[in-house]
């Protein structure tokens, strides 16, 4: 078989002269060969910083068109023309470069011109079968036969550039101003009198229907009515012809477009109550700010028609995420949510009379079951509430949607998907978009396809488009994972329906993403009491006098029959009723809950009315061993590399001298958990081997490729699955994927590790957003657990601190107000009315219990771990398994426990301290021999502030001074957290500092200052006056 490099030598004398660039135009032309591209409008030319660049026609995409015919013709060499049949035998046979054309017949000789009036379409028995000599073949006929080719590719490439979808007619699809070069018609050598010759059609169109060939003039009418009316599809990027011959059959096939006066009638059905639901809410609520659909009320038919499409393909579950604009119709008419629910909310007199603090009526969430009528299948939809941060949304819906496929089995993502809804300026500029992007096709992130929706503004909140962007749709970033894009005019609701048909197919059928532009307008400001005609005063003269998708619509099917004037009257009638009913209800609600807005119910979990209680953690010393042993052999017919053998080595001693380094007693917590039936997943960068190289929880054979052994899934044959994943290199995208997988099963323990502490710092939005204040906010629990390497080891300002003063600060606590710890139950309550937990453990045992206690808790909180570094390998760091068996539990703050314990009377100082530091201080407190005069305590669990255990230790050693020693500078690290509440518990006793002074930095980069800081605050931590 001939390479396609050596064909292309063969026909590159001819090729490049006649099939240039692959685009055509026919409106608008210019002189033959100037190479220019004329302008749409008279506006100036748009300069991009990332230009579509000209190609030739051997080089780029184009050459994929040279090895399709090639393709085609190795399987039939009658498929191709024979002209190129002629070509590639002569190459077959060895002909010298440059030497294998052969030119065509001329037209006459080959195919009839039709008589003036004929139909357009021949039969393919017309067609003349006779094999025509190479010798009379005609050099204009394989020109021309090539410039159709070319010109088919054109309209299937860029015709989507010349499409019709401004509504208001003020901007080209693309934002540019100009006709590509290839899309004009002048740049072939083909002229008026050409337009009538006949042409086989290639097999990369499905123009012709039934029929092979088609006259020129009709080739092109079908080109433009496919790629350049109301949708334009974008897709020749995708690097997969099967993918694209779908496509393109969807939507070239003649006449394919075709809906009933039934499914017309819903469609306008539809749109009444999308429109009518925002009238309504205008005209009740003229002041408040809703953030309505005008100018996209298209939306709610094509979500629904979504739906129903993927309902009937078995979609059991869809998870949707999306931004404030809308949201409230969506929630109304397409989730269902009781319009009394809704309207109760622009009521700022009533009050929740459950727990949080609530949220915005329109970035609240909620699920709901319900059968779906065009299916008749039951189904579930949930609306991820999401706060302003537009775009933050979309990984925690990829997550939560991961995680209901998890465990439901669903390998393929055929009974749960997720449908995320954009705005065209957040969707170009949220870096959190191409996060997400790049997990859809990671094997353990994968939803297997999401229907994007851009609500298509053309404006930001008053940015232009034009000075938004760099590239020339708002919608290239999909292009990274080769998702098409079907860009559609919002005013024709059938085109839209049309797409979101073919979308829910492909997403269904392909199981990737697929993104639909919904180009449309926004007739109020960027919400209702914002005056637009500040910044767009053109843009809305237009909107003014522009009439609605709906009254556009009703006109026209009213017109066709579809709906009689009375009819649609009675439609609108109708649904005004029910909302107008559903208004005079909500008058009469004494109260709401937030709870009724729950995105992610765990109603199972709290039905079991568990009471609040302090259970212990441990397991069955058996257990340990057992997974100890496990986790440490090396399987069989299986070659590790040889470091690793002396790691599993290490730890087999340690299982049998019944103690734990790290590794082991991070281990130890996820296989008794996996023992009990619970998911464990821990995801993030390196997160398999540990970014210091000391967890090894993914074998890797030297010998084979991708031979892995999992230790953690070979526990016990009836043990529950162990999920461990490397991420992308994302925080902000993976945390709020973790995030939402947490959300899906409260039985389950979900991690996420930043490869170092302060990577966290790109996530900060789901952080500060979801974490933090999801309870309050959405009444939504969540036992995720964060795990930040931290500590001050001389490895620079970037490698040090995980920030905990942040995490502290955010902690909902007043300092000023002491609890009363003297209750039963005090612990529990404490940790049930906190928003989170804040731990800085010392002993892989308290690791242990901290890890098993956010399951086996009546209640979920999120958990912040700052996870050591250097005493992952630490001798002294190490546990006994007697602080890991039955009856132990997590230690909130662990006492003192050398000699000072036999005299607290003679103690003259009472170090408290958190973390790393307290083995810098046990090493300098032995050196000094201060062990009888300084006690020192452990705070293990920063946040809640543990009042009980501190003030026993307080009033064990009376005659103390108080200090409190962390490695941090003095304005981060926990010093401003607990020095009010120690100070304020202890009635005002001064509490002394010693640790780094304060910086902007968090540190230094030069090793010896940093030995030099570390020497000082030490000295002065046990420096006694």
């Amino acid at each position: 078989m001939y390479s396609l490099q050596k064909l292309l030598q063969h026909g590159l004398h001819f090729h490049k002269s006649t099939a240039v660039a692959i685009r055509t135009s026919w409106s608008l032309g210019h002189s033959p060969g100037s190479g220019k591209e004329t302008t749409k409008t008279k506006a100036g030319v748009r300069r991009y910083a990332a230009p579509v660049a000209a190609e030739s026609f051997l080089s780029g995409s184009s050459s994929v068109y040279v090895e399709a015919m090639y393709e085609s013709w190795l399987e039939d060499p009658k498929s191709v023309h024979k002209s190129w049949d002629i070509f590639f035998k002569n190459a077959e046979n060895g002909a010298a470069p440059g030497t294998a054309y052969s030119p065509p017949p001329p037209v006459g000789a080959g195919y009839p011109t039709p008589a003036a009036g004929a139909s357009a379409m021949v039969p393919s028995s017309q067609l003349l079968p006779e094999v025509v000599s190479a010798k009379t073949l005609d050099r204009k006929v394989i020109e021309d036969h090539l410039s159709v080719q070319a010109i088919i590719r054109s309209y299937q490439n860029r015709g989507h550039e010349l499409s019709q979808l401004d509504p208001l007619g003020i901007h080209e699809a693309d934002v540019a101003d100009r006709v590509p070069w290839e899309l004009q018609m002048s740049n072939y050598h083909i002229d008026e009198s050409d337009m009538d010759r006949i042409f086989t059609l290639p097999q990369t169109t499905f123009i012709g229907g039934q029929e092979t060939a088609l006259p020129l003039r009709e080739i092109v009418r079908r080109l433009e009515s496919v790629y350049c009316s109301s949708i334009g599809v974008e897709y020749m990027f995708i690097n997969d012809r099967q993918k694209c011959d779908w496509i393109r059959e969807k939507f070239e096939t003649p006449g394919v477009i075709q809906f009933t006066k039934m499914d017309k009638r819903l469609i306008l059905e539809r749109l009444i109550r999308s429109h009518k639901f925002e009238e309504f809410l205008a005209r009740k609520f003229s002041s408040e700010k809703r953030f309505g659909l005008e100018g996209c009320e298209v939306l709610i038919p094509s979500l629904k028609c979504i739906i129903d499409e993927c309902s009937g393909q078995g979609v059991e579950s869809f998870v949707l995420g999306m931004p404030h604009r809308g949201r409230l119709n969506v929630l109304a008419n397409v989730a269902r949510k009781p319009l009394e629910s809704i309207f109760c909310q622009f009521d700022s007199k009533l009050e929740p009379t459950d727990e949080g603090s609530g949220d915005v009526k329109y970035h609240l969430g909620m699920s709901l079951s319900r059968i779906n009528h065009i299916s008749k299948r039951d189904i579930n939809i949930a609306i991820v509430a999401n706060p302003s941060h537009l775009e933050a949304v979309d990984p925690v819906v990829q997550g939560k949607v991961r995680a209901e496929q998890f465990y439901r089995g669903d390998t393929d993502g055929k009974k749960v998907m997720s449908v995320l809804i954009h705005g065209d300026a957040a969707f170009c500029g949220q870096g959190v978009v191409y996060e997400t992007f790049h997990l859809s096709d990671l094997p353990d992130y994968s939803t297997h396809g999401t229907i994007h929706i851009v609500v298509n503004n053309q404006i930001g909140f008053t940015t232009d488009p034009r000075v938004a962007r760099s590239s020339p749709y708002c919608t290239d970033v999909a292009r990274v994972v080769n998702a098409p894009i079907f860009h559609v005019n919002a005013d024709d609701p059938e085109a839209v329906m049309y797409v979101s048909q073919v979308a829910s197919q492909w997403r269904c059928h392909f199981g990737s993403d697929v993104v639909i532009d919904l180009v449309c307008y926004r007739r109020n400001g960027h919400n209702e009491i914002d005056e637009p005609m500040f910044t767009q005063p053109l843009m809305y003269k237009r909107i003014k006098q522009h009439k609605s998708v709906l009254d556009l619509y009703a006109n026209h099917k009213i017109e066709e029959g579809v709906m009689t004037q009375q009819e649609f009257e009675e439609e609108q009638a109708n649904y005004e009723k029910i909302c107008e009913d559903a208004y005079q209800n909500a008058k009469n609600t004494a109260n709401t809950k937030n709870a009724e807005w729950l995105d992610s119910p765990w109603t199972e979990f709290f039905d079991k009315k568990t009471p609040l209680v302090y259970l212990p953690t441990g397991v069955e010393e058996d257990t340990l061993a057992h997974i100890g042993r496990k986790f440490s052999e090396i399987p069989d017919d299986f070659t590790i590399h040889g470091g690793l053998k002396r790691i599993l080595k290490a730890r087999s001693k340690m299982v049998d001298n019944r103690e734990a380094d790290w590794a082991l007693g991070e281990a130890l917590a996820f296989g008794s958990l996996l023992k009990d039936g619970n998911h464990v997943r821990l995801s993030g960068q390196d997160v398999e081997r540990g970014t210091f190289s000391h967890r090894h929880h993914v074998l890797h054979d030297q010998n084979e490729d991708k031979k892995r052994y999992y230790p953690l899934n070979d526990l016990y044959p009836d043990q529950e699955q162990y999920t461990v994943c490397n991420s992308s290199l994302s925080e902000f995208g993976v945390l709020g994927f973790e995030l939402g997988f947490s959300m899906t099963n409260p039985h389950s323990l979900v991690m996420w590790e930043a490869q170092f502490g302060d990577f966290s710092n790109t996530a900060q939005c789901i952080i500060d957003q979801f974490i933090s204040s999801g309870q309050a906010k959405w009444v939504r629990q969540s036992g995720l657990v964060i795990m930040l390497p931290h500590g001050y080891e001389g490895m620079g300002p970037e490698h040090s601190s995980a920030r905990l003063e942040r995490f502290l600060q955010m902690s909902k606590d007043d300092p000023d107000i002491i609890p009363d710890f003297e209750g039963e139950n005090f612990v529990v309550q404490q940790l049930y009315g906190s928003n989170w937990f804040i731990l800085n453990c010392t002993t892989p045992a308290n690791l242990f219990h901290a890890m098993r206690r956010q399951v086996k808790m009546s209640f979920r909180k999120p958990a912040i771990i700052f996870t050591p570094k250097s005493l992952l390998r630490h001798p002294e760091a190490r546990s006994s398994f007697d602080d890991m068996i039955e009856g132990t539990h997590f230690q909130r703050l662990i006492p003192e426990q050398g000699p000072a314990t036999e005299r607290p009377q003679d103690v003259e100082r009472l170090i408290f301290c958190s973390g790393r530091v307290y083995y810098d201080l046990l090493k300098e407190r032995q050196d000094t021999q201060k062990e009888e005069k300084i006690a020192m305590a452990r705070l293990e669990q920063i946040s809640p502030f543990p009042y009980d255990l501190v003030n026993e230790e307080c009033r064990k050693y009376s005659n103390a001074e108080l200090m409190f020693v962390q490695e941090e500078h003095k304005n981060m690290g926990a010093w401003s957290y607990v020095q009010p509440r120690l100070q304020n518990l202890m009635g005002g006793q001064t509490v002394r500092y010693s640790g780094r002074p304060s910086a902007a930095a968090t540190a230094t980069g030069n090793k010896s200052v940093h030995t030099a800081e570390l020497r000082k605050f030490l000295n002065v931590a046990m420096k006694l006056d």
